[in-house]
């Protein structure tokens, strides 16, 4: 083990009963592992229905997988970092395809076994092993924690459905959801030179996504819709809306719902496109960075991420977050 890494340190382990505060033990790290400290994590979805018991997981296990922490071993030490979700062996056919967030032998950051062979593979914990095969990326000092960490995924996830939809500068966006990836995308889209109008059940959170450049939506054509909502009914409508050429994206249909109706004469007659995106790419990751980097002081990033709790209230925010707050986090 490098002289300057601890040998214990401590984790927030997921159980059938709730989450545990456990001293681990660090283990020794493989050719490629890199040792972090997590400085600051941030509580997404997915690991509120992880624990809601919407999605399966394994259990035990360390959640958490939108994080920004400081490199301890290795020759990027002492670095402000984060990481992708996606861990893959980079030899497949779908690595080789461009494809590596759905490798063969994916491993996923926050979404391992305790009981595994990489039990600190979760944010919720003071320190975190990235094996070889992990995208990391450096952050920029100018970028507060708070805005770093939903780098990881909500806003990586953006920068792969933007390039899925193609150009979007001049066009009529439809953003459906207000999430946190909702809001990111509204801001993507605006800074591209987009007509960003934006979709969501919740008034205030339209409210709070025109804060981000998109504007309430009002109906009528559209040349882009990228769904975040997973709602059945909004990809139903989104797709009925689009004009000839249309782009529909889906990023949010992530949990079982009801098959939506497609009418292939119209998706050929009017040219029409529809893909999906899950997880992201090393590139999406590094995008992701720098357009958070470029417009900190366009939107307000941090104001919709709440302040951190400590490592041993973890229980307490794994609940949905309160109005006008998109992300709840956690400083070990």
């Amino acid at each position: 083990m490098d002289p300057v890494a601890p040998r214990v340190t401590r984790a927030a382990v997921w159980t059938a009963d709730g989450i545990e505060l456990r001293r681990v033990a660090v283990p020794d790290l493989g050719p490629g592992d890199t040792l972090v400290r997590v400085c600051l994590a941030t509580v997404c979805g997915s690991d509120l229905h992880t624990v809601s018991g919407r999605r399966p997981g394994p259990c035990p296990s360390v959640l958490g997988h939108e994080a920004v922490g400081d490199v301890v071993t290795g020759p990027m030490a002492g670095r402000r970092v984060v990481w992708s979700v996606t861990v893959s062996c980079g030899r497949c056919a779908r690595c080789a395809g461009g494809r590596t967030a759905k490798c063969t032998s994916v491993r996923k950051v926050g979404h391992e076994s305790f009981d595994g062979d990489w039990p600190l593979s979760g944010g919720y914990a003071d320190h975190i092993v990235l094996p070889a095969g992990a995208t990391i990326v450096v952050v920029p000092e100018s970028i507060p924690d708070r805005v770093a960490a939903p780098a990881a995924c909500a806003t990586a996830t953006v920068m792969a459905a933007l390039e899925a939809a193609g150009p979007v500068a001049g066009r009529r966006v439809l953003i459906c959801g207000a999430g946190m990836l909702g809001v990111a995308a509204a801001a993507a889209c605006d800074e591209a030179g987009a007509d960003v109008r934006v979709a969501d059940i919740d008034p205030r959170r339209r409210e709070l996504a025109g804060r981000f450049g998109g504007a309430p939506d009002t109906g009528g054509r559209i040349d882009v819709a990228i769904d975040f909502s997973g709602a059945s009914t909004a990809v139903s409508a989104a797709l009925g809306r689009l004009d000839v050429g249309g782009v529909l994206v889906l990023a949010g249909s992530v949990l079982p719902a009801p098959a939506v109706e497609v009418d292939p004469e119209r998706v050929v007659r009017q040219w029409l496109t529809i893909t999906g995106v899950h997880n992201y790419e090393p590139r999406h990751l590094e995008q992701a960075v720098r357009f958070l980097e470029r417009t900190r002081g366009r939107y307000p990033w941090a104001d919709v991420v709440a302040d951190p709790v400590g490592l041993d209230r973890l229980s307490t925010v794994l609940t949905p977050a309160p109005p006008g707050i998109l992300r709840a986090s956690v400083a070990p």
